[in-house]
């Protein structure tokens, strides 16, 4: 099966294609050698950098496209340097400007060439700055009063705290690859602090904010010797302001501090009662998006700590406005197919064709058939295949298997005492979920886990006599004990193939001092077991005392074939991701009856 690619060629998900509708949609204009740039000034006098890239030859207004980025919206080059000076808002110019948008990039504050200093991760004051932003732009000559926004990761959530400002001008937004709840979705999984992750994000952006040509080379993204820092805006001819601009960045606050100060989710910071990770994550903001406005939810199976999780519960709780759902076989920013049957390491699925269909749609009021097409479409791996569903979860079947003495995972009940120890030695190397989203460029995933997975203790299931179809999340529900009054239980997903490869599927997480479960609120409507992690909810366990407890593991579509074994693997940590629960003292885990595993199958399957 080696060789199979992403792309949607012969796919019957869709009434047209992306790639079809890419073939037809006209490039009538053409991207200028250089944007527009200048400062525009906030409420409070700071200044943010922005450059607009017009559509030559268009003879009118036009809709504009807005990108709030943290990761310079361009680059100087080095004096005789031949490069792209956008590496992240190209493929974004050259999709949107020759089809008849304004691309209008911005530095938020702190940032590139921008004044100001970061508060925070996602500060609250960008969300306002990017209001003004709208507001500059619906003013301009060349605007037509229409405004879309998009990006990858930040500037996707950015997308969503502009559109939660309420603004009239917004019409349409994609948040892609983007975070919904920043404490859950990405640095708590499961309430566990993943402390390498902050640790090399703020890594990336010191030499980003602090200009350190020397510490980004270290950054792939950012190795090319002809990116010169920030670039400044056709006003500073001399580069003056950008370098007075960075210096004011040096202040900045850092990463891994900050991130640590939130060790419960909406909980106050210690230096300001009034602050909380609710002021950082889209949800929150999300009663001011207005109704009428559409969203492109996009993610992929592979994404971060739970990025997939974060569309999927974006695209749940705005039911009322017009949403499409996409997961594809990707980590972070569709920068790899990720599937091991993949027909090489870049997607060849039309993503950006995708992204301009809806803002065709949604923004510049074409008819593009996107209306009716599927709301939902997926794809499952191993299968290799591209599916439509009407409404999430898309697999109203379930097959429940049952963990067994001797490591079996089986139909019926049976009795069970598996003991688990914790092994803070133990991890799941580098090439994971865990590694792109800080900016690491992780191209093979799980290439070693036939022998990672050895490690750990686990249960299997009797060879499926038929291939069986997983589409969404898969829940246990465990009978658990633990030595310590806290401690983490991670759950892997693996489909052994009948020749003994192991392939990684999918994971799961939990601190066990946030076992309790809840209701999810309006703002953060999910399909699969919610929990506040509250410091109210929180709780230490009762050490020798078994418990209840479910677990979701983080969405997928997996075809397991006739002839492979499900697995379930069981350990207490991730020495390389996560920080240690508790600290210092590997807890002894004890699974007992009745424990087991609930599959979501695909219809028909």
């Amino acid at each position: 099966m080696d060789g199979v690619a992403d792309g949607d060629a012969g796919s019957t998900a869709w009434q047209e294609a992306p790639s079809a509708y890419w073939a037809r949609r006209s490039a009538d204009f053409t991207v200028p050698s250089r944007p527009l740039s200048r400062y525009l000034p906030m409420r409070d006098g700071c200044r943010l950098a922005l450059d607009v890239w017009l559509p030559q030859g268009a003879d009118g207004p036009v809709p504009a496209i807005v990108i709030l980025t943290p990761y310079y919206r361009r680059f100087a080059l080095a004096p005789g340097a031949v490069a792209e000076p956008c590496p992240n808002a190209a493929k974004f110019r050259d999709a949107f400007v020759p089809r008849g948008y304004a691309l209008v990039v911005v530095d938020v504050r702190g940032t590139g060439a921008s004044f100001g200093t970061r508060d925070s991760f996602r500060s609250p004051k960008e969300r306002d700055d990017s209001r003004e932003v709208a507001d500059w732009v619906i003013a301009q000559p060349w605007s037509d009063g229409r405004i879309g926004a998009t990006g990858i990761s930040y500037p996707g959530a950015a997308s969503d705290f502009l559109a939660s400002t309420g603004h009239p001008a917004v019409k349409a937004i994609a948040p892609l690859f983007a975070v919904w709840d920043t404490w859950g979705d990405h640095y708590y999984p499961g309430g566990i602090y993943l402390n390498r992750l902050a640790q090399v994000y703020d890594d990336l952006m010191v030499a980003m904010d602090h200009d350190r040509r020397d510490l980004l080379r270290r950054f792939s993204y950012f190795a090319d010797p002809a990116l010169a820092g920030p670039h400044p805006v056709d006003e500073d001819t001399d580069g003056a302001l950008c370098r007075a601009a960075v210096v004011g960045h040096l202040g900045n606050f850092r990463q891994p501090d900050f991130m640590g100060d939130l060790k419960f989710r909406e909980d106050p910071l210690p230096s300001d009662p009034g602050f909380s990770s609710a002021d950082i994550s889209p949800y929150a903001a999300s009663p001011g998006i207005r109704d009428d406005v559409a969203v492109l939810c996009v993610s992929g199976w592979m994404d971060g700590a739970g990025y997939a999780n974060s569309a999927i519960a974006r695209f749940l709780t705005l039911e009322r406005n017009p949403r499409h759902l996409l997961l594809g076989p990707w980590d972070h920013g569709a920068r790899c197919n990720t599937s091991p049957w993949r027909g090489g390491v870049e997607p060849e699925f039309a993503l950006l064709a995708e992204v301009t269909r809806f803002f065709d749609e949604y923004l510049m009021g074409r008819d593009t058939g996107l209306r009716r097409e599927a709301p939902i479409h997926y794809f499952a791996q191993h299968e290799e295949a591209w599916h439509a569903a009407p409404a999430w979860p898309p697999a109203p079947q379930g097959k429940r298997l049952h963990l067994a003495e001797g490591g079996a995972l089986q139909p019926a009940p049976a009795p069970l005492a598996a003991a688990v120890q914790a092994d803070f030695a133990w991890g799941s190397g580098d090439g994971t979920r865990y590694e792109r989203i800080a900016g690491i460029n992780s191209t093979t995933y799980h290439a070693d886990w036939t022998q990672r997975a050895a490690a750990l203790p686990c249960f299997d299931s009797a060879p499926l006599e038929a291939p069986l179809d997983l589409a969404g999340h898969a829940v246990a529900e465990v009978t658990l004990e633990c030595s310590e009054k806290d401690g983490a239980l991670v759950l892997y997903l693996s489909e052994v193939e009948a020749d003994g490869t192991v392939r990684y599927v999918t994971e799961g997480l939990l601190r066990l001092l946030h076992r309790r479960e809840g209701t999810p609120p309006p703002t953060y409507r999910c399909a699969w077991p919610w929990r506040s992690f509250h410091r109210a909810d929180a709780a230490p366990m009762a050490p020798g005392i078994a418990e209840t407890i479910r677990l979701a593991l983080l969405p997928t579509a997996w075809r397991f074939a006739a002839g492979s074994r499900i697995r379930l693997s069981v350990a207490g940590h991730d020495a390389d991701h996560f920080v240690q629960t508790p600290h210092g003292r590997p807890p002894g885990l004890t699974l007992r009856a009745p424990s087991f595993l609930d599959l979501p199958l695909r219809a028909g399957a």
